[in-house]
């Protein structure tokens, strides 16, 4: 099997939250609060990882796609439903099956949103809600990670007195596509999405973020973590 972008990084991955531990809780704070209550619905997690949000909640009823066999191996022993090794986009799924599908992170290691939101938003039932979790490119994280990926480092002149003391892996920041938010919510409304709702966190300076968790607010335009909430029409359309 061709290798993934975190073959050989889950470790390092939920290493890293585990040491940003307030960067975590407030990006867990924030799944939370976009997915909602989600007893007895059904759920799909796009690009799932190791499962780490979800050991945080109840994972029972969550099926999950994971590139990586390394990731989606540890997801699986904390109750995701792995139902397929491999990208979305190579995925069968059935029309109006699920009650919430969530891309958390995972859009921005997507380089065309289009027809892998389009294919999120067919499996959605009718009033089922498409959610969007990620770092906004515009933000200060965003920033912060394209001139890594640039540079090829963290450790340089133009980053100096500027980096948070445990920032995101290099190797896996440069991996990502990054997308904006205004970009995102413009597919969506090409797809026919209307009803929309936006949370954020992390909106302190990305060096000063892991000092105390952040509460969730309403909005996208400061936050460093955003979720997009796009709810389908209850026509299906």
């Amino acid at each position: 099997m061709e290798k993934q972008k975190f073959d050989g990084y889950a470790d390092q991955y939920d290493e890293w939250f585990m040491k940003n531990e307030h960067v975590f809780t407030s990006e867990l704070k924030l799944f939370k609060k976009a997915l909602g209550d989600i007893q007895g619905k059904k759920l799909l997690s796009v690009g799932c990882g190791s499962g780490l949000f979800e050991s945080y909640i109840d994972s029972s009823g969550i099926e999950g796609i994971e590139p990586s066999r390394d990731m989606g191996a540890i997801a699986e022993k904390r109750g995701v439903n792995i139902i397929k090794y491999g990208v979305i986009e190579d995925a069968e799924l059935p029309e109006n099956e699920y009650d919430i599908i969530y891309f958390n992170g995972s859009s921005s290691y997507m380089e065309d949103l289009s027809p892998v939101y389009e294919k999120s938003l067919k499996a959605l039932k009718a009033g089922g809600r498409l959610i969007l979790l990620d770092v906004p490119k515009e933000s200060a994280f965003g920033f912060m990670y394209l001139l890594g990926k640039s540079l090829g480092t963290y450790d340089h002149e133009y980053l100096e007195g500027t980096m948070p003391s445990l920032p995101y892996p290099l190797a896996l920041a440069s991996s990502g596509v990054w997308h904006t938010t205004e970009e995102k919510i413009e597919i969506l409304k090409k797809l026919g999405i209307t009803d929309f709702r936006f949370y954020q966190t992390l909106v302190k300076n990305p060096m000063y973020t892991n000092e105390e968790p952040e509460e969730v607010t309403e909005g996208y335009k400061s936050g460093g973590y955003v979720a997009i909430i796009a709810t389908k029409q209850e026509d299906g359309k």
